[in-house]
């Protein structure tokens, strides 16, 4: 038995988000279907997170396992041919048994694009948050790195209907540390200009749902005035979902980097 990584990119507009759901196309769904069709196995290929409808990926992680000896690189080819154009295979290597996308996972990098000018091209609408409206960059700058550090993040966790629906003892058990508390380490967290984009990227050992779309939407309110620089870690230590601002849309994230102690 082999056990195969496969590094992906994917537009995530046209998807319900990463997980497998009845009647509705997603990344694993579309990725389980083609490994399928290529091996001749039922696999359910496990993602390094469930980036949500919407999201996109620039390296996405997945691992599964398979019998089949088809080469790494040939496999790639072979998937590319029956993926859909906006699901892409970058590459698939050979990883020890152990490997795990998920929970091999070490951190975790997501950027989030703001477009700023005042007519939105439409070849781009897809892949960022159209905000012209004024916004204070020194204070998104002086802001940014107030939440770098080990901290719970429950003022930034959307309550997570569909997994709740599945959510069982078993299912549990099988959480890793990180994943059973709101508490996450946040390594970096930045504010940059990028041409007419404002671009938000952070590093953490993980992330709770919804949590960088929450903060993009935090970081707004200080930006517009409505809060101060300083009230981020007043948000923080609320620890109560209100003190944060709105869910920021989707289209503006992506998954950008997964690292692990080996590659």
């Amino acid at each position: 038995m082999r056990n195969l990584k496969l590094l992906l990119a994917y537009d995530g507009t046209d998807f319900r988000g990463w997980q497998v759901q009845p009647r509705s196309p997603t990344i694993q769904g579309e990725l389980s279907s083609a490994i399928g069709r290529v091996t001749g196995e039922n696999v359910l290929p496990q993602g390094s997170g469930r980036t949500d409808a919407g999201v996109h990926a620039l390296a996405q992680v997945a691992t599964f396992q398979t019998e089949s000896p088809i080469p790494t690189a040939n496999l790639v080819i072979a998937l590319n041919d029956i993926l859909p154009s906006t699901i892409r295979v970058l590459e698939a290597t050979e990883m020890p048994p152990c490997f795990h996308a998920r929970k091999s996972a070490q951190a975790k990098t997501y950027r989030y694009r703001i477009y700023r000018g005042s007519i939105c091209p439409p070849f781009l609408a897809r892949y960022v948050w159209h905000y012209p409206y004024p916004l204070d960059f020194e204070a998104l700058e002086s802001a940014a790195s107030t939440i770098e550090g080990e901290r719970d993040f429950t003022s930034f966790a959307s309550v997570d209907r569909e997994k709740e629906a599945r959510s069982s003892p078993a299912s549990e058990t099988e959480k890793t540390d990180v994943e059973k508390t709101n508490i996450r380490v946040v390594f970096s967290s930045t504010w940059r200009r990028a041409g007419d984009e404002l671009v938000y990227e952070v590093k953490g050992n993980g992330f709770l749902h919804h949590m960088v779309r929450n903060l993009v939407g935090t970081y707004v309110l200080i930006a517009k005035g409505t809060l101060q620089p300083e009230d981020m870690l007043k948000v923080v230590a609320a620890k109560d979902r209100s003190a944060a601002g709105a869910t920021a849309p989707a289209s503006g994230l992506y998954l950008v980097d997964v690292e692990y102690a080996f590659r």
